[in-house]
């Protein structure tokens, strides 16, 4: 068969009420020179009937089936039958716009700086979403150029997982984990981590669906603790590789994680900077609390701003840009 343009990789599990719509967004794509590889994790309702029955219709799809694993062994099963040099994810209960894999395949063909690139998202259904899910999706779609995930990686995960298109071959030196932290943070974390740059179609390009029953809402790997421990990994091996020191910004909820979290990698802060006027001068674990008129200088010591919320976190941006730090190399924003 003619090499395909691009490769989905959806993985499956108990999603038959869904799936077909999902198949069908597929079809639909105004991209017609695709193969999609849908990888059954061990289904124990109807899911692989109603993909076989498609895949009779359309030969672009290949149905595998393999006993229940998980979604980390299932989706580098799926990896080794994509045979395009694009990947692009797909999860069974979203739905594709029609323009998806062109606008994503037309962006990566343009940059070969890119190495992924994700899309702007519409969570569905609607009537059910809460307050900090239309928070985070505002968030995500606020997210345009490679420099705002670069920036905003360690906020939240900057690229909404069913809508990341990868090079095969960067996903093949890159493959899935399981770390007992979500496993498409943790991609998105080491792909910046190893200089990769990720770009964003700034467009509404899939529905992504809520549901009480996703993985994110079920999973003990998707707890905030466990996106917390996540960040502080990639912490330990970028900004605060080969020291044991730094400066952290903030000692809310927000910043006593992050203290434990970094900890557990033998990182403890020199000094603690906030604006509450009963901490400062105090010592907190031993470590004193200081003004925000006591940085340390550029080039000095590290500092890892864990405060949550756009508006403190652009306050201090600001601040930290007529002191001369510059994000990413003398701080980064955390929460």
């Amino acid at each position: 068969m003619k090499r395909p343009r691009v490769s989905i990789l959806l993985p499956t599990f108990d999603s038959a009420t869904a799936i077909e719509a999902c198949l069908e967004s597929i079809t639909r794509q105004t991209e017609p020179n695709w193969e999609c590889t849908v990888v059954d994790d061990g289904s124990r309702d109807d899911t692989v009937a109603r993909v076989a029955a498609v895949a009779r219709q359309d030969p672009r799809f290949l149905l595998v089936s393999r006993s229940h694993q998980g979604l980390v062994r299932t989706l580098n099963a799926g990896l080794s039958h994509c045979r395009a040099p694009l990947v692009a994810r797909m999860d069974a209960d979203d739905i594709m716009h029609s323009q998806r894999l062109a606008a994503q395949c037309a962006l990566l063909e343009h940059d070969r700086g890119l190495a992924a690139a994700g899309t702007h998202v519409r969570l569905f259904p609607r009537s059910i979403l809460l307050d900090g899910l239309r928070a985070y999706e505002a968030w995500l779609n606020s997210l345009a150029t490679p420099d705002d995930v670069a920036r905003d990686a360690l906020v939240e995960c900057p690229v909404a997982h069913p809508t990341l298109m990868i090079r095969r071959h960067v996903l093949e030196a890159h493959p899935y984990r399981d770390r007992g932290w979500p496993e498409d943070y943790d991609l998105v974390l080491r792909l910046l981590g190893g200089g990769h740059k990720i770009g964003i179609v700034p467009r509404r390009l899939l529905c992504w669906r809520d549901s009480t029953t996703r993985l994110s809402r079920t999973a003990p790997a998707y707890r905030i603790e466990r996106f917390v421990a996540c960040k502080a990994a990639h912490l330990s091996r970028t900004l605060l590789a080969g020291r044991d020191d730094y400066a952290l910004w903030g000692y809310g909820p927000t910043g006593r994680a992050m203290f434990r979290a970094l900890e557990k990698h033998g990182k403890r802060p020199a000094c603690i900077i906030e604006v509450n006027p009963r901490k400062i001068g105090q010592r907190i674990h031993g470590t004193p609390v200081v003004p925000p008129d006591r940085l340390p200088p550029p080039r000095t010591l590290p500092i890892v701003v864990a405060v949550s919320g756009p508006g403190p976190r652009a306050t201090i941006r600001n601040q930290m840009a007529r002191t001369g730090h510059r994000e990413l190399e003398d701080f980064v924003c955390t929460a």
